[in-house]
Formats: C-alpha cells, structure tokens, sequence
C-alpha cells in the first residue's frame, strides 16, 4: 500500500492531522504573539512541523521567558492589569 492510497482510503487521518495542527499552531502563535517574540512567531508561522514545533515552543521555549522575566512580568503579557495587580 503506498502513501497516496493510504491517504485516499483514510481521510479520516487527514482531517485529525489538520485539526491537530491548527490546535497547536494557534496556541504557539497567540503565547509568541504575547512575549512580543518576532522570530518565534514567524518561524512557528512558516514551519509546518504537525505540532512538533510549536509543542516544543509551548512547553520549553516560552517557559524559559517566563522565568526570565519573572511571574509578575509574565502574566501582565497575558492578563489584564487589573488581575495581576489584585
């Protein structure tokens, strides 16, 4: 069986991989977006990885800004200022 009639009698995968992608490529390019990451954003942007990237982004990349810059800093990127100040 080769790949094209794989792909022909399993849509179904086509449209899981598509949905997956979209889940993990939106949530990358909203925390780039908020840590003001230019080449982040545009690289997850650019890149089709299926996720690859964009999960590693998420959980190891982005968490290293957030100690960077301590909680405090982090969170006014993504929360409103009246939440973080409370």
């Amino acid at each position: 069986m080769t790949i094209e009639q794989f792909l022909i009698n399993n849509q179904w995968f086509i449209v899981i991989l598509t949905g997956w992608s979209l889940l993990w490529k939106g949530l990358a390019l909203w925390r780039s977006a908020r840590l003001k990451s230019k080449p982040w954003f545009i690289a997850i942007l650019l890149i089709n990885s299926v996720g690859i990237l964009e999960i590693i982004y998420l959980f190891i990349i982005s968490k290293r800004k957030e100690k960077k810059w301590g909680l405090k800093k982090f969170l006014l990127t993504i929360l409103p200022k009246k939440l973080v100040n409370n």
